[in-house]
């Protein structure tokens, strides 16, 4: 009996010492207000499964989606306090502390696919200065993920002008967006993305305001009918880590994160289009009305527009000027 029972403790004693030698040495938790399926969460399980293969199994990643520990507005927060390791946000929620990162939410500045792609490009001469700026916040810019053109929902008919806005409960994520829909006579209701559906449906808003694959990973047309390619801002996620845990990092564990995610800013930045036009097709299919507008609706938009543009340039700072200017070369050469 005590031959077995020593047999029984040693066997256990090298099941447990062969679990800890597997177990991973570093865990990377990500926060994600988007449900799995969406394509950010398809991207984050590309970083993952990249992390965790190139380390040998040495680092864990756990995503945790749907909001199910931090809402989108309380991940930059979260993550530069070091409460969670890292996280997904969307660019306007640091307008707060950097008002520049609203030059993507600008009306009309970035409303084609390759003026986006040049000034989302790491280091370019607009990312590069606003990352620099993040980084002062206690987070680091890992990658951006491509949530693609602003889109405009809507209940009975789509919207033709600014003056549809008049009025109206506009669901707002940010707080040049917000003011964008005032100047058009609109009022701003900022609502997180994971809140929309509710939103609509009991008409807590009126139109809504989002990116074409929101619609499908929400099922939003089932709270609504109408969607409008207004393309007025570009909308852009960031992927966030803390600084300090950043910096505890070995150099070779650092190298195989920042590889990791070149490779999924790369992807998701190559498939946006792919996306958008699976997203458009599904909404359609699912009985919704796609409407394009007009040159001439287009015009009139960003004539109404143009006061947000003075706005911003007046008050996001010295920062906000440069990236400003930046963007008005990339759409001088384009």
């Amino acid at each position: 009996m005590k031959r077995l029972l020593g047999i029984a403790m040693a066997t256990a004693f090298m099941v447990t010492v062969s679990a800890v030698s597997w177990a991973a040495d570093t865990t990377l938790r990500i926060s994600l207000q988007l449900p799995l399926k969406s394509h950010l969460g398809q991207n984050l399980l590309l970083f993952k499964d990249e992390v965790e293969k190139n380390s040998n199994g040495k680092v864990e990643v756990q995503i945790y989606d749907s909001a199910q520990l931090y809402k989108d507005k309380e991940v930059p927060q979260a993550v530069g306090s070091g409460a969670i390791e890292m996280g997904v946000a969307s660019l306007t929620r640091f307008a707060g502390e950097i008002p520049a990162v609203d030059i993507f939410y600008l009306p009309f500045v970035f409303n084609t696919e390759d003026l986006v792609r040049k000034a989302t490009a790491p280091g370019s001469t607009v990312r590069g200065p606003l990352d620099e700026a993040i980084l002062k916040t206690g987070s680091r810019v890992l990658w951006w993920q491509a949530y693609g053109g602003n889109i405009m929902l809507s209940k009975g008919a789509p919207l033709k002008g600014p003056e549809d806005l008049k009025g109206k409960k506009v669901r707002v994520f940010g707080k040049t967006l917000g003011t964008w829909v005032e100047t058009l006579g609109g009022s701003p209701t900022n609502t997180a993305g994971s809140e929309q559906y509710l939103a609509y449906q009991r008409g807590t808003v009126d139109i809504g305001m989002t990116g074409a694959s929101g619609v499908k990973s929400r099922k939003l047309w089932e709270v609504m009918d109408h969607i409008t390619i207004t393309n007025n801002a570009d909308i852009e996620f960031i992927v966030l880590i803390n600084e300090k845990f950043w910096q505890g990092l070995d150099a070779d564990t650092q190298k195989i994160v920042s590889d990791a995610a070149l490779k999924a800013d790369m992807a998701v930045r190559e498939e946006m289009s792919n996306i958008e036009k699976a997203a458009f097709e599904e909404a359609a299919k699912n009985g919704m009305t796609i409407y394009t507008p007009t040159p001439e609706e287009i015009a009139k938009w960003k004539e109404a527009s143009e006061p947000v543009l003075t706005k911003f340039e007046a008050e996001a700072g010295d920062l906000g000027k440069q990236v400003l200017e930046a963007a008005r070369a990339l759409q001088a050469s384009n």
